[in-house]
């Protein structure tokens, strides 16, 4: 009997080490990939002083995300700058600072959405642009229908600086079950099943706001009909779509900037 219970022991916390080190592999992956979606995004110009944030969620502690710290540039992102943040607003891991509108606005979505793993935001040009305005983003071409139905509006706490995670809550509930969100006088913000879908996601939108903007500014552009937004929807809208469109620039930042994995 004691040879079976030591053979029974020793086999659970050989389960319970293989367990750890899959949550340790899997951490590290979101982190790499968080740390390669901030770098993409000041590479593109969407991240503006010490404004904006990702986030992805810890594999092993869903009350924890990953966040770029506090005041560090997009740019020169590296996985081991990231910082993990609980619920309550608390670094867990890390010795900088977290950003208190990334802790009350990443924290609800989070909160509420379990399916969500990462969230980006950032005070990007024409997003906040956009955002003035307190319009739907308009099927006027064909990679607007990626968002066909997929992106809400929230004017609640609009303009103000988000440090309220009341306010956060409301920015949540306006998401729903969508996937973006302009929120009145603030900006973008994405969602997805992975930091590459999330930030492709915001990438793209942004660049549909600018779209947008232009092509008002200069007339009245042509919507695309209904069946042919759903058709578009159906073919880039999904979460493998938007984790897709990500991986030329991850294949550009190993190429060019592997110091990032650090």
């Amino acid at each position: 009997m004691a040879n079976t219970y030591d053979e029974t022991m020793a086999e659970l916390e050989k389960q319970a080490t293989a367990v750890e080190q899959d949550f340790e592999a899997e951490r590290l992956k979101r982190k790499q990939r968080l740390a390669a979606g901030l770098r993409t995004m000041g590479r593109l110009h969407l991240a503006e002083g010490v404004a904006g944030h990702v986030t992805v969620r810890d594999p092993e502690f869903p009350d924890r995300f990953w966040v770029n710290p506090f005041g560090h540039n997009f740019k020169l992102m590296k996985v081991s700058d990231l910082i993990c943040v609980d619920h309550a607003g608390d670094v867990v891991v890390g010795d900088r600072p977290v950003n208190a509108a990334a802790f009350a606005i990443h924290s609800r979505l989070h909160a509420a959405r379990p399916d969500v793993m990462a969230a980006a935001h950032s005070h990007s040009m024409y997003g906040r642009t956009f955002s003035t305005l307190g319009k739907p983003l308009k099927m006027i071409s064909q990679d607007a229908t990626m968002f066909y139905n997929d992106v809400a509006l929230c004017n609640d706490g609009s303009g103000a600086v988000v440090l309220d995670t009341a306010v956060g809550d409301l920015m949540a509930k306006a998401l729903g079950d969508k996937k973006a969100l302009i929120h009145q006088n603030h900006g973008l913000i994405t969602t997805g099943g992975s930091v590459d879908a999330a930030v492709w996601w915001f990438i793209a939108l942004e660049r549909l706001c600018q779209s947008q903007l232009l092509a008002e500014s200069a007339g009245d552009p042509i919507e695309i009909p209904e069946a042919y937004c759903e058709d578009g929807y159906k073919a880039q809208g999904h979460d493998l779509a938007g984790w897709f469109q990500f991986q030329p620039f991850w294949d550009e930042l190993v190429a060019r900037e592997p110091e990032f994995l650090d």
